[in-house]
């Protein structure tokens, strides 16, 4: 049997026991959670999840600018990388030594399902991986009930402060909170990504987000910018939850059920 990535690459059953590296930190956590540390050869200074595992793990780098001779060493059997976390050109460097390159890019919550097919699937770690789909599809039901019985609301999620950034629907990001029944500003965007005017970006916003990643938004961040707009909800939010996916997004689901339910009952909704 075989599974494809994003690329529609297919990749078998590994037959031995592989040796892999982890250029994205959301796949270092999914890989442990499939039962699979005493795989991992390399990791990026960024794969801080589960602490007390990656710390044995030897550190190549950033998810950008990763030591290649280093990972050459290694002799890995597999690379796990994504698309927009990974510079293509320094992947494409990989081919001429890395056996199997298995490039992900999950863009909305339930591609987590497939990504936990792919991995479980080449690394014969597939019971690992269905009890995985069950707790995600657990969790997306509780959320889906959740978010059916409450209004929907516009919302801005900001992930970096002057310059003033925020996330196009088209991103996982987005789409993660849209489960929750938050749709994101703005509505339309060329950029997934986009660079905002904040004054004119909240306008029509119920509440904005502040991440925790790539920025480090806290609370005197937040209020400073609720002393200066009081007219909108400023709140915290944990990046990690929305944006990581793999085993993470189980987490998120939950989380996200969690802070829709409590904003509510804050609110008075």
């Amino acid at each position: 049997m075989q599974w494809s990535d994003a690329l529609g690459k297919l990749h078998g059953r590994h037959p031995g026991s592989p040796r892999i590296v982890s250029l994205v930190p959301s796949l270092t956590e999914l890989l442990i959670a499939l039962g699979l540390a005493e795989h991992l050869v390399g990791r990026t200074g960024f794969c801080i999840h589960p602490r007390a595992v990656v710390r044995r793990i030897p550190k190549l780098g950033g998810t950008k600018g990763f030591d290649r001779e280093r990972l050459r060493a290694l002799q890995p059997t597999h690379v796990l990388v994504n698309i927009d976390e990974n510079r293509r050109d320094e992947v494409a460097a990989l081919a001429d030594f890395v056996p199997h390159l298995i490039v992900t890019h999950p863009l909305a919550a339930r591609d987590n399902l497939d990504l936990y097919r792919l991995l479980g699937g080449i690394f014969d770690r597939e019971a690992e991986a269905a009890a995985l789909s069950d707790a995600f599809e657990r969790e997306w039901a509780a959320l889906a009930e959740v978010a059916a019985a409450l209004p929907r609301q516009q919302v801005l999620y900001l992930i970096w402060r002057e310059p003033w950034f925020s996330v196009a629907r088209d991103t996982y990001i987005s789409r993660m909170l849209a489960a929750a029944g938050w749709d994101t500003l703005p509505s339309v965007s060329a950029q997934r990504y986009p660079q905002i005017e904040l004054a004119e970006a909240i306008r029509d916003a119920e509440i904005v987000f502040l991440a925790s990643e790539p920025y480090p938004f806290r609370e005197r961040d937040r209020r400073r910018l609720q002393g200066e707009m009081a007219n909108r909800c400023w709140q915290l939010i944990d990046g990690e939850m929305v944006s990581w996916y793999g085993s993470r997004a189980v987490m998120g689901l939950a989380y996200l059920r969690r802070l829709r339910l409590r904003l509510c009952q804050s609110a008075g909704t």
